[in-house]
Protein backbone atom coordinates (compact mmCIF):
# COMPACT_ATOMS: atom_id res chain seq x y z
CA UNK A 1 0.00 0.00 0.00
CA UNK A 2 1.00 3.64 -0.70
CA UNK A 3 0.28 6.53 0.03
CA UNK A 4 1.10 8.50 -2.54
CA UNK A 5 -3.09 9.65 -4.25
CA UNK A 6 -3.64 9.14 -7.67
CA UNK A 7 -3.95 12.67 -8.43
CA UNK A 8 -0.59 13.27 -6.71
CA UNK A 9 0.79 11.05 -9.09
CA UNK A 10 -0.72 12.28 -12.08
CA UNK A 11 0.55 15.69 -11.28
CA UNK A 12 3.76 14.67 -10.80
CA UNK A 13 4.16 12.21 -13.80
CA UNK A 14 2.87 14.88 -15.61
CA UNK A 15 5.60 17.67 -14.66
CA UNK A 16 8.25 15.57 -15.38
CA UNK A 17 7.19 14.05 -18.65
CA UNK A 18 6.31 17.60 -19.72
CA UNK A 19 9.50 19.21 -18.29
CA UNK A 20 11.22 16.38 -20.98
CA UNK A 21 8.66 16.46 -23.92
CA UNK A 22 9.11 19.94 -24.17
CA UNK A 23 12.73 19.63 -23.64
CA UNK A 24 12.71 17.04 -27.00
CA UNK A 25 9.65 19.33 -29.17
CA UNK A 26 12.36 22.41 -28.20
CA UNK A 27 15.47 20.87 -29.43
CA UNK A 28 13.82 20.37 -32.78
CA UNK A 29 12.86 24.07 -32.94
CA UNK A 30 9.04 23.25 -33.05
CA UNK A 31 9.30 21.15 -36.37
CA UNK A 32 8.76 17.68 -35.14
CA UNK A 33 9.58 15.02 -37.26
CA UNK A 34 7.05 12.50 -38.30
CA UNK A 35 8.78 9.32 -36.85
CA UNK A 36 11.67 8.12 -35.02
CA UNK A 37 13.39 8.83 -31.60
CA UNK A 38 12.79 12.36 -29.41
CA UNK A 39 16.12 12.96 -28.07
CA UNK A 40 16.01 15.18 -25.40
CA UNK A 41 18.95 17.62 -24.35
CA UNK A 42 21.23 18.31 -21.26
CA UNK A 43 18.81 20.25 -19.73
CA UNK A 44 16.59 17.40 -19.77
CA UNK A 45 19.55 15.05 -18.28
CA UNK A 46 19.85 17.27 -15.40
CA UNK A 47 16.28 17.34 -14.35
CA UNK A 48 16.51 13.43 -13.60
CA UNK A 49 19.88 13.90 -11.93
CA UNK A 50 17.73 16.41 -9.66
CA UNK A 51 15.19 14.31 -8.77
CA UNK A 52 18.12 11.33 -7.97
CA UNK A 53 19.35 13.98 -5.80
CA UNK A 54 16.52 15.00 -4.09
CA UNK A 55 15.87 11.27 -2.95
CA UNK A 56 19.44 10.19 -1.87
CA UNK A 57 19.02 13.27 0.52
CA UNK A 58 15.98 12.31 1.83
CA UNK A 59 17.75 8.70 2.60
CA UNK A 60 20.81 10.28 3.65
CA UNK A 61 18.80 12.53 5.83
CA UNK A 62 16.19 9.76 7.53
CA UNK A 63 19.58 7.49 8.14
CA UNK A 64 22.20 9.38 9.06
CA UNK A 65 20.83 12.52 10.18
CA UNK A 66 23.19 14.72 8.67
CA UNK A 67 22.24 16.30 5.22
CA UNK A 68 22.11 19.66 2.88
CA UNK A 69 20.05 19.11 0.59
CA UNK A 70 21.55 20.82 -2.00
CA UNK A 71 25.01 19.67 -1.42
CA UNK A 72 23.61 16.59 -2.36
CA UNK A 73 21.80 17.28 -5.55
CA UNK A 74 25.26 18.92 -6.54
CA UNK A 75 26.80 15.25 -5.70
CA UNK A 76 24.17 14.22 -8.17
CA UNK A 77 24.82 16.33 -11.25
CA UNK A 78 28.65 15.32 -10.50
CA UNK A 79 27.49 11.73 -11.75
CA UNK A 80 26.15 13.40 -14.87
CA UNK A 81 29.39 14.83 -15.75
CA UNK A 82 31.56 11.61 -15.14
CA UNK A 83 28.69 9.66 -16.63
CA UNK A 84 29.13 12.03 -19.62
CA UNK A 85 33.23 11.63 -19.57
CA UNK A 86 33.41 15.10 -18.99
CA UNK A 87 37.20 15.51 -17.63
CA UNK A 88 38.17 16.98 -14.46
CA UNK A 89 35.24 15.76 -12.18
CA UNK A 90 35.56 14.71 -8.24
CA UNK A 91 35.24 11.22 -7.81
CA UNK A 92 33.07 11.27 -4.53
CA UNK A 93 33.99 7.13 -4.08
CA UNK A 94 36.65 5.30 -5.00
CA UNK A 95 34.50 2.38 -5.98
CA UNK A 96 31.52 1.35 -7.93
CA UNK A 97 31.07 5.35 -8.51
CA UNK A 98 28.95 6.69 -9.97
CA UNK A 99 26.42 4.60 -8.52
CA UNK A 100 22.53 4.20 -8.27
CA UNK A 101 19.79 3.09 -11.29
CA UNK A 102 20.67 6.02 -13.25
CA UNK A 103 24.41 5.61 -13.74
CA UNK A 104 23.18 2.34 -15.97
CA UNK A 105 21.17 4.48 -18.57
CA UNK A 106 22.99 4.53 -21.35
CA UNK A 107 21.00 7.90 -22.59
CA UNK A 108 22.37 9.25 -19.88
CA UNK A 109 25.85 8.89 -20.71
CA UNK A 110 25.41 10.13 -24.32
CA UNK A 111 26.53 13.79 -24.95
CA UNK A 112 23.35 15.78 -25.87
CA UNK A 113 23.91 19.19 -26.20
CA UNK A 114 26.16 21.14 -23.51
CA UNK A 115 25.44 23.53 -20.51
CA UNK A 116 29.16 25.33 -20.04
CA UNK A 117 27.58 26.85 -16.82
CA UNK A 118 26.97 23.71 -14.79
CA UNK A 119 30.33 21.95 -16.35
CA UNK A 120 32.47 24.69 -15.68
CA UNK A 121 31.37 24.84 -12.11
CA UNK A 122 31.41 20.98 -11.04
CA UNK A 123 35.14 20.92 -12.59
CA UNK A 124 36.05 23.91 -10.10
CA UNK A 125 35.34 21.34 -7.62
CA UNK A 126 34.13 23.38 -5.15
CA UNK A 127 32.40 21.78 -1.82
CA UNK A 128 29.12 23.79 -2.54
CA UNK A 129 27.79 25.99 0.75
CA UNK A 130 25.34 29.07 0.55
CA UNK A 131 27.39 31.85 -0.26
CA UNK A 132 30.15 30.47 -0.44
CA UNK A 133 30.61 30.05 -4.12
CA UNK A 134 29.53 33.29 -6.30
CA UNK A 135 28.84 31.78 -9.51
CA UNK A 136 27.48 34.29 -12.95
CA UNK A 137 25.54 32.06 -15.16
CA UNK A 138 21.81 33.23 -15.96
CA UNK A 139 21.17 30.64 -18.10
CA UNK A 140 18.67 28.96 -18.32
CA UNK A 141 19.79 25.31 -17.24
CA UNK A 142 19.55 26.84 -13.65
CA UNK A 143 15.92 27.10 -13.80
CA UNK A 144 14.66 23.65 -16.19
CA UNK A 145 16.67 21.19 -13.89
CA UNK A 146 15.26 22.95 -10.38
CA UNK A 147 11.40 22.67 -11.26
CA UNK A 148 11.13 19.27 -9.61
CA UNK A 149 12.08 20.73 -6.53
CA UNK A 150 8.42 22.07 -6.64
CA UNK A 151 6.98 18.58 -6.32
CA UNK A 152 8.03 17.26 -2.87
CA UNK A 153 5.48 16.76 -0.75
CA UNK A 154 5.67 18.05 2.54
CA UNK A 155 8.80 20.52 1.66
CA UNK A 156 7.59 23.52 3.56
CA UNK A 157 6.34 26.63 2.93
CA UNK A 158 8.89 28.30 0.72
CA UNK A 159 9.76 25.11 -1.85
CA UNK A 160 11.29 28.00 -4.11
CA UNK A 161 14.36 28.73 -1.42
CA UNK A 162 15.36 24.95 -1.92
CA UNK A 163 14.86 25.51 -5.72
CA UNK A 164 17.11 28.19 -5.64
CA UNK A 165 20.03 26.86 -3.47
CA UNK A 166 20.19 23.95 -6.44
CA UNK A 167 20.20 26.44 -9.31
CA UNK A 168 23.15 28.41 -7.12
CA UNK A 169 25.21 25.58 -6.63
CA UNK A 170 26.17 26.53 -10.53
CA UNK A 171 24.27 29.23 -11.15
CA UNK A 172 24.40 33.10 -10.20
CA UNK A 173 21.76 34.82 -8.24
CA UNK A 174 19.66 36.07 -11.53
CA UNK A 175 19.16 32.40 -12.08
CA UNK A 176 19.10 31.00 -8.87
CA UNK A 177 15.63 33.68 -8.89
CA UNK A 178 14.18 32.17 -11.79
CA UNK A 179 14.49 29.09 -10.49
CA UNK A 180 12.25 29.65 -7.06
CA UNK A 181 9.42 31.31 -9.19
CA UNK A 182 9.37 28.75 -11.44
CA UNK A 183 9.59 25.72 -8.50
CA UNK A 184 7.24 27.87 -6.87
CA UNK A 185 4.84 27.98 -9.32
CA UNK A 186 5.07 24.17 -9.30
CA UNK A 187 4.35 23.95 -6.14
CA UNK A 188 1.27 26.26 -6.19
CA UNK A 189 -0.18 23.77 -9.23
CA UNK A 190 0.21 20.77 -6.98
CA UNK A 191 -1.95 22.76 -4.56
CA UNK A 192 -4.28 22.71 -7.38
CA UNK A 193 -4.07 26.27 -8.89
CA UNK A 194 -4.10 27.14 -12.05
CA UNK A 195 -0.46 28.37 -13.59
CA UNK A 196 -2.20 31.69 -14.04
CA UNK A 197 -2.57 31.84 -10.38
CA UNK A 198 -0.07 29.84 -9.61
CA UNK A 199 2.34 32.39 -11.25
CA UNK A 200 0.67 35.15 -9.43
CA UNK A 201 0.91 33.79 -5.92
CA UNK A 202 4.45 32.84 -6.84
CA UNK A 203 6.22 36.25 -7.11
CA UNK A 204 4.44 37.50 -3.76
CA UNK A 205 5.72 34.21 -2.12
CA UNK A 206 9.59 34.68 -3.28
CA UNK A 207 9.74 38.14 -2.61
CA UNK A 208 12.04 37.41 0.53
CA UNK A 209 13.87 34.50 -1.63
CA UNK A 210 14.97 36.61 -4.50
CA UNK A 211 17.82 39.38 -4.98
CA UNK A 212 17.21 39.91 -8.89
CA UNK A 213 13.81 39.43 -9.99
CA UNK A 214 12.44 41.80 -7.62
CA UNK A 215 8.99 43.44 -7.29
CA UNK A 216 6.20 41.14 -9.68
CA UNK A 217 8.77 39.90 -12.63
CA UNK A 218 5.98 37.96 -14.27
CA UNK A 219 3.88 41.02 -14.15
CA UNK A 220 4.90 41.44 -17.72
CA UNK A 221 3.87 38.08 -18.90
CA UNK A 222 0.81 37.43 -17.17
CA UNK A 223 -0.93 40.78 -18.82
CA UNK A 224 0.51 39.68 -21.74
CA UNK A 225 -1.10 36.33 -21.52
CA UNK A 226 -4.52 37.53 -20.64
CA UNK A 227 -4.59 40.42 -23.94
CA UNK A 228 -2.21 39.59 -26.44
CA UNK A 229 -1.78 35.48 -26.20
CA UNK A 230 -0.51 33.05 -29.00
CA UNK A 231 1.13 35.93 -30.77
CA UNK A 232 5.26 34.69 -31.81
CA UNK A 233 6.47 38.63 -31.73
CA UNK A 234 5.10 38.58 -28.24
CA UNK A 235 6.71 35.30 -27.03
CA UNK A 236 10.25 36.35 -28.64
CA UNK A 237 10.08 39.68 -26.36
CA UNK A 238 9.36 38.04 -23.27
CA UNK A 239 11.76 35.68 -24.30
CA UNK A 240 14.58 37.22 -26.18
CA UNK A 241 17.58 34.84 -24.57
CA UNK A 242 18.72 32.19 -23.33
CA UNK A 243 18.41 33.47 -19.88
CA UNK A 244 16.50 31.60 -17.33
CA UNK A 245 14.52 34.56 -16.32
CA UNK A 246 13.21 34.56 -20.25
CA UNK A 247 12.67 30.86 -19.97
CA UNK A 248 10.40 31.29 -17.09
CA UNK A 249 8.54 34.72 -18.38
CA UNK A 250 8.03 32.90 -21.75
CA UNK A 251 6.72 29.44 -20.30
CA UNK A 252 4.22 31.70 -17.67
CA UNK A 253 2.70 33.69 -21.53
CA UNK A 254 2.78 30.57 -23.18
CA UNK A 255 0.18 28.76 -20.60
CA UNK A 256 -1.65 31.83 -20.27
CA UNK A 257 -2.46 31.68 -23.98
CA UNK A 258 -3.34 27.94 -24.62
CA UNK A 259 -4.98 27.31 -21.24
CA UNK A 260 -6.85 24.14 -22.02
CA UNK A 261 -5.82 20.68 -21.57
CA UNK A 262 -6.47 19.67 -25.25
CA UNK A 263 -4.23 22.47 -26.37
CA UNK A 264 -1.18 21.28 -24.76
CA UNK A 265 0.69 20.02 -27.93
CA UNK A 266 -0.03 23.19 -29.84
CA UNK A 267 1.22 25.32 -26.88
CA UNK A 268 5.02 23.56 -26.76
CA UNK A 269 5.12 23.60 -30.55
CA UNK A 270 4.51 27.24 -30.38
CA UNK A 271 7.02 27.92 -27.62
CA UNK A 272 9.73 25.82 -29.25
CA UNK A 273 9.52 27.83 -32.80
CA UNK A 274 10.49 31.39 -31.36
CA UNK A 275 14.30 31.65 -31.83
CA UNK A 276 15.47 31.42 -27.64
CA UNK A 277 12.27 28.67 -27.46
CA UNK A 278 13.73 25.43 -25.80
CA UNK A 279 13.97 26.17 -22.66
CA UNK A 280 10.20 27.96 -22.52
CA UNK A 281 9.12 24.83 -24.05
CA UNK A 282 10.75 22.69 -21.37
CA UNK A 283 9.34 25.01 -18.44
CA UNK A 284 5.91 25.27 -20.20
CA UNK A 285 5.96 21.26 -20.34
CA UNK A 286 6.83 20.82 -16.38
CA UNK A 287 3.93 23.82 -15.69
CA UNK A 288 1.22 22.33 -18.02
CA UNK A 289 2.03 18.48 -17.97
CA UNK A 290 1.57 19.33 -13.70
CA UNK A 291 -2.03 21.94 -14.65
CA UNK A 292 -3.66 18.70 -16.45
CA UNK A 293 -1.88 15.55 -15.64
CA UNK A 294 -0.15 13.06 -17.27
CA UNK A 295 -3.22 12.00 -19.22
CA UNK A 296 -3.14 14.84 -20.68
CA UNK A 297 -0.01 14.31 -22.75
CA UNK A 298 -0.33 13.56 -26.48
CA UNK A 299 0.72 9.55 -26.32
CA UNK A 300 1.79 9.93 -30.04
CA UNK A 301 4.57 12.09 -29.06
CA UNK A 302 5.09 11.96 -25.48
CA UNK A 303 6.10 7.72 -25.97
CA UNK A 304 8.67 8.75 -28.65
CA UNK A 305 10.46 10.88 -26.08
CA UNK A 306 13.94 9.19 -24.92
CA UNK A 307 14.03 9.55 -21.10
CA UNK A 308 10.17 9.47 -20.77
CA UNK A 309 10.26 5.65 -19.04
CA UNK A 310 13.13 7.03 -17.02
CA UNK A 311 10.85 10.21 -16.33
CA UNK A 312 8.36 8.59 -15.02
CA UNK A 313 9.55 6.80 -12.77
CA UNK A 314 11.81 9.30 -11.07
CA UNK A 315 8.38 11.10 -10.69
CA UNK A 316 6.73 7.90 -9.11
CA UNK A 317 10.18 7.27 -7.10
CA UNK A 318 10.02 10.89 -5.56
CA UNK A 319 6.70 10.61 -4.46
CA UNK A 320 7.36 7.34 -3.45
CA UNK A 321 10.07 8.33 -1.35
CA UNK A 322 8.78 11.26 0.67
CA UNK A 323 5.41 9.45 1.19
CA UNK A 324 6.23 5.87 2.12
CA UNK A 325 9.59 6.01 3.26
CA UNK A 326 10.82 2.53 1.49
CA UNK A 327 14.32 2.71 2.77
CA UNK A 328 13.16 2.45 6.36
CA UNK A 329 14.25 4.71 9.04
CA UNK A 330 14.15 4.41 12.86
CA UNK A 331 10.66 4.73 13.13
CA UNK A 332 10.12 2.03 10.76
CA UNK A 333 11.21 -0.65 8.77
CA UNK A 334 12.16 -0.69 5.14
CA UNK A 335 9.59 -1.98 2.43
CA UNK A 336 11.84 -1.94 -0.06
CA UNK A 337 15.00 -4.33 0.01
CA UNK A 338 16.28 -2.74 -2.84
CA UNK A 339 15.79 0.70 -2.45
CA UNK A 340 19.24 1.46 -1.22
CA UNK A 341 20.70 -0.27 -3.88
CA UNK A 342 18.87 2.51 -6.27
CA UNK A 343 19.95 5.52 -4.56
CA UNK A 344 22.37 5.01 -2.34
CA UNK A 345 21.83 7.14 0.86
CA UNK A 346 25.70 8.15 1.09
Amino acid sequence: MTKVTAEQLATARGCVLGLMLGDAIGATGGKVPAGGTLPVTSAGQLACFTIEGIIRANIRGTHKGICHPPGVVHHAYTRWAALQGIPGIKRWQEQDWPDGWLARVPTLAARRGSAPATVSALQSQATYAPGKAAWSSVGAHGLTRSLPAGLIPGWGPQPGRFAAEIAATTHGPAAADAAALGATVIANVVKRQDVEKAAELAQRECQSIVTVLTGLPLAPALHAGRTRPRQAEVLAQLAPDARAASALAGAVYVALSYPDRSQLRDALLFAAAVPHGKHVAATAGAFLGAAHGVDALPVDVVSRVELAWVADVLARDLLTEFADGPSGSGYGDETDPHWWERYPGW
